[in-house]
């Protein structure tokens, strides 16, 4: 059966903002979630980035404060990133283009006057809970007439450790009659404790969870911690790569891998928690553009990036839950693209190792790189870590166990460049 946006009956303003959008078939979590916020239940919703998940809140809030006889802020949306606020209130603003109902953003790291102006004319607020509580300690924002509260990627709000601010925001918005929202790319016990305190008989909605999408295929690297950084420069030199993100447990390690790859030549940026909101977003910017092809990031600070070309996912620091592992991989192979998730793994990675073949009922793939010398000590440079001879240069560049071959990789992804071309040119600033 052909699902589109007809069957939701949406209020024609909003049908007709759906339609200009771009928007004829539903996705999963759309076509399960809608009916049911439509309904005014509470939900909980389980899906990944890049599901089409925003959609499926902001139509129905649009179609319900479009039939409210008051006005101020009926519907807040609580982000854990000041790049996720901005994301979901440009989609509402293009959702809602034929109604005449505003949306603001409010994040903290820029002027806080302009958003207290907004404020007034507002009937959705997209915010950061840091910001949120300030302007509800200053009295310049009014939640009582509140009709739906969203919490959004709510694991990474306990990551950033969020969730006290949430837990004191709630106390300032209507108890009873209010539509409680809450999604989750995982569900850690502290999150599923929240969803049981916040919602009332909710509706489980599960999207993309239990699985990679087919379309990325992923391998593991084993390498020392040391030897990180020369193994993934050799990969990145080695792989015909479009668009790559890097992710790192820490925002520390974030920076210095950034500006490692810049110093080797490739086109690299990075964001962390530490950046103003101006080079957050002109690192953003020049990701989405192709300016930069390489983005280094953490969990938290990749929140809100909805790049649809990304063709290679790097998991420099293995991720701390199977779950997480799913997530990050699914920035790849979307829109029925092919994709390919590669993971740096020491031996104190072995555990979660485990749990991620649990997890996806199989075993990830392990490869090794031909050349590179896995046994250099800490002191070595990345010339004495990995060296290279004419002979080897015939070689396949990736062994995959428990098998060996000889060729190219099965999927084609590695090659050498011939001996006359400059290894990662097309990756490399020009000279």
């Amino acid at each position: 059966m052909h699902l589109n946006f007809n069957m939701f009956s949406f209020h024609p303003a909003v049908a007709e903002g759906a339609t200009k959008a771009g928007y004829i078939s539903p996705t999963p979590i759309q076509a399960q979630a809608i009916p049911e916020v439509m309904k005014g239940r509470d939900v909980m919703g389980l899906a990944q980035t890049g599901t089409g998940k925003t959609a499926a809140f902001a139509l129905p809030i649009l179609d319900r404060l479009l039939q409210r006889q008051h006005r101020g802020v009926g519907a807040l949306i609580v982000a854990p990133t000041r790049e996720l606020a901005e994301q979901i209130h440009e989609a509402i603003e293009t959702l809602g283009r034929q109604t005449r109902l505003r949306s603001t953003a409010i994040y903290g790291g820029v002027g806080i006057n302009p958003q207290i102006q907004a404020l007034k004319k507002a009937d959705i607020v997209v915010g950061c809970p840091g910001r949120l509580l300030d302007l509800i300690n200053r009295r310049t924002i009014n939640l009582s007439r509140v009709d739906v509260l969203v919490l959004d990627e709510a694991d990474h709000m306990f990551d950033m450790g969020f969730l006290p601010d949430i837990r004191r925001i709630l106390t300032h918005v209507p108890q009873k009659n209010r539509q409680t929202l809450l999604f989750s790319a995982t569900m850690p016990p502290e999150i599923r404790s929240l969803a049981n305190t916040v919602l009332q008989q909710p509706v489980t909605v599960q999207i993309g969870i239990t699985a990679p999408a087919e379309t990325v295929s992923h391998a593991l690297f084993p390498v020392a911690q040391h030897l990180k950084t020369a193994l993934l420069i050799e990969l990145l030199g080695h792989t015909r790569i479009g668009s790559v993100l890097v992710f790192t447990r820490t925002k520390y390690r974030a920076k210095s891998l950034g500006e490692k790859l810049a110093k080797a030549g490739f086109r690299s940026t990075s964001i962390q928690g530490n950046l103003s909101q101006g080079r957050r977003q002109a690192a953003l910017n020049s990701f989405r553009s192709g300016e930069a092809q390489i983005l280094v990031a953490t969990d938290i600070a990749a929140r809100g990036i909805d790049v649809s070309n990304v063709s290679h996912v790097i998991n420099y620091d293995i991720p701390s839950t199977p779950e997480a592992y799913i997530h990050r991989i699914g920035r790849t192979g979307r829109a029925e693209c092919s994709g390919e998730a590669f993971t740096l793994v020491t031996t104190e990675d072995t555990p979660m190792v485990k749990a991620i073949n649990r997890a996806i009922g199989g075993s990830v793939e392990q490869r090794t790189l031909t050349g590179f010398n896995y046994k250099a000590p800490m002191a070595s440079s990345r010339k004495k870590a990995f060296t290279r001879t004419n002979s080897n240069r015939s070689q396949s560049t990736v062994n995959q166990r428990p098998r060996k071959t000889t060729g190219r990789s099965q999927k084609g992804t590695f090659a050498w460049l011939s001996p006359n071309k400059t290894r990662g040119t097309s990756m490399r600033h020009s000279q």
